[in-house]
């Protein structure tokens, strides 16, 4: 049995492949393209994935979609005769819905192979189940609560159930207009970050600020019992028109979400190009702050209902790693899995898995406990892509490395005479982050590290944090709370003592984003923070995503652009390194 999921006509496509149950790839789009959160038809992800699977469209079995156009539509109708929408926000949605019912006509136009004469069946499954499926059916839980929040999928926003064995039973949902995700976006957006995507720039920035103004955002979000809540729409745009809003091959696009009502409750939006000050500062953290009463709200009342303390948390809003770090200490929840891919991108996989499991009734044989799922070049590839460079590398020393163990010696040692590395390894991560395959690592000692990599390597505004990767035997040492965290998916307070001895990954609140490398899940990541702490004494890198304001590099040739024009001082493509003389 072989099942194609994809997230298509939506932000972050991708798309994966599972062969009997077990999961071989899975990529996001943005990353072949080279287009922030591409949104469109994931033409070249599905080719990286049958590749993978040494498969071709007529070997698929299903074909699972992340959305159903059929989902919720009463409601869709309903609300629509009662609120009137403008024409161009109905045409903008009536398009994107097009765009997914007429998927078989899309595969015939992209793979010149038409579906309705092959075996290959498609497969609608609604936009929060696949969520769920994405992280509870991959997860070790044979029974879990599990919590969907995003801005809006399938006119819903929130989707609580109960997951047991190959079964998920949806229990509760929120639909359109109301949504955290959206109440989220809205401020990111009046805090003069734009971008779709930008929402993790407003969440670092509200460590800065002091929570001034919850009082006031009672005004915005009103908190319902029973795990309830509702959006003053008076101070929203999205139901009632979009002007903008672009989904079909490009990077996504929507219009302003707040309204002139918000901004007479909160004074004078900030222009992108403005100075940060105190009262926008303040802003983010009362922002984040309301977000958490209600986030802690929707978690607490989601227990009540499966009483079972085992959590799966998926969604957009499920990369709020703020909130996330607080779980333990705000819910009864004891073990919680968020998958690497909980936004959107995660819907490919949870399709797959909606219909493999849930469908098919066929049974759960695979966790993930590894995020690597793309691609990965061999050194003979490598080395290609340096010789096609010859003339770019003039003047640079490069090595070729025979083993891990030296590799792992010969990069601890710059990292730790304070030189920033790029590190280029295996198989490219699936999701947001960069967890040990392509990353910029640098020493966590440091305390000035931060500025140098924000100023001459990202490019990038000086508040935005960088994460801590550390041993996993080392955890309990080093952050308040031991649990580990492989997918950097959680913010943990660093312990009063540790703070000065790791001044690089400790923002200004005394927390850090963890990420908690297992020695069996990424053994070569692990042998190298190994390394530096036998140099140092420290257990931990500085690790941030290999890129500069453009996705996560993919392939040798992007890594080598992105050492080339920016201050790096080593790369690391495989076993092979480059260094600045």
């Amino acid at each position: 049995m072989i099942i194609l999921g994809i997230n298509a006509y939506h932000g972050d496509s991708s798309a994966a492949i599972i062969k009997g149950g077990k999961l071989i790839a899975a990529a996001e789009e943005e990353r072949f393209t080279r287009i922030k959160h591409w949104a469109g038809f994931p033409k070249q992800s599905i080719h990286y994935c049958l590749n993978q699977g040494q498969a071709s469209l007529k070997d698929i079995d299903y074909i699972a979609l992340n959305r159903n156009p059929k989902a919720n539509l009463c409601r869709k109708i309903i609300f629509t005769l009662k609120n009137r929408p403008s024409l161009n926000h109905i045409k903008t949605r009536l398009s994107n819905m097009r765009q997914i019912a007429g998927i078989n006509n899309i595969f015939n136009n992209e793979f010149g192979i038409n579906i309705d004469e092959i075996d290959t069946r498609i497969f609608n499954v609604e936009h929060h189940r696949a969520h769920l499926a994405s992280s509870f059916f991959v997860s070790k839980f044979d029974e879990a609560t599990l919590v969907s929040i995003d801005g809006f999928g399938d006119f819903t926003s929130l989707m609580i159930a109960r997951g047991r064995g190959k079964r998920i039973e949806p229990l509760y949902q929120i639909n359109y207009p109301h949504s955290l995700g959206v109440f989220y976006s809205a401020f990111t957006q009046f805090l003069g970050f734009p971008k779709y995507g930008d929402e993790y720039k407003m969440m670092g920035l509200a460590a800065f600020g002091e929570p001034k103004y919850t009082d006031k955002l009672h005004e915005v979000v009103d908190l319902r019992p029973k795990g309830r809540f509702e959006l003053n729409l008076e101070c929203f745009r999205h139901h009632l028109e979009c002007k903008q809003m672009q989904w079909y091959n490009t990077s996504p696009t929507f219009d302003r979400l707040y309204s002139d009502s918000l901004c007479h409750l909160f004074g004078q939006p900030r222009n992108k190009e403005t100075e940060i000050n105190s009262y926008y500062k303040d802003i983010a953290a009362s922002v984040q702050a309301r977000y958490e009463e209600a986030f802690f709200h929707i978690l607490n009342h989601a227990y009540e209902l499966t009483r079972c303390e085992n959590l799966c948390l998926t969604g957009g809003c499920a990369l709020n790693s703020l909130a996330n770090g607080k779980i333990h200490n705000h819910t009864p929840f004891e073990e919680i899995d968020i998958p690497s891919a909980a936004h959107d991108a995660g819907g490919a996989i949870g399709a797959a898995y909606y219909v493999y499991n849930q469908v098919l009734n066929l049974p759960r044989n695979f966790t993930m406990e590894t995020s690597c799922w793309g691609p990965e070049f061999s050194d003979i590839e490598i080395e290609k892509e340096l010789k096609a460079n010859t003339d770019d590398l003039t003047g640079f020393k490069i090595k070729h490395v025979e083993n891990s163990e030296e590799l792992c010696k010969r990069t601890a040692k710059p990292i730790s005479d304070g030189k920033i590395v790029g590190w280029f390894q295996g198989r490219m991560e699936w999701g947001p982050r960069a967890l040990g395959n392509r990353s910029i690592l640098a020493d966590p000692r440091r305390e000035d590290m931060r500025d140098i990599i924000n100023s001459k390597i990202k490019i990038r505004e000086s508040f935005r944090p960088f994460a801590p990767s550390i041993l996993e035997e080392y955890v309990g040492e080093y952050f308040e709370n031991g649990y580990p965290e492989p997918f950097m998916l959680k913010i943990y307070p660093i312990k009063e003592d540790k703070r000065k001895i790791i001044p690089a990954v400790t923002h200004v609140d005394g927390t850090g984003r963890l990420q908690t490398v297992n020695r069996q899940n990424n053994p070569l990541f692990w042998q190298l923070i190994h390394r530096f702490y036998s140099l140092t004494g420290v257990p931990v890198l500085l690790n941030t995503s290999f890129n500069e304001n453009e996705p996560i590099v993919c392939k040798p040739k992007e890594a080598l652009d992105c050492f080339l024009r920016t201050e790096m001082d080593v790369l690391v493509l495989g076993n092979f390194m480059i260094e600045r003389q």
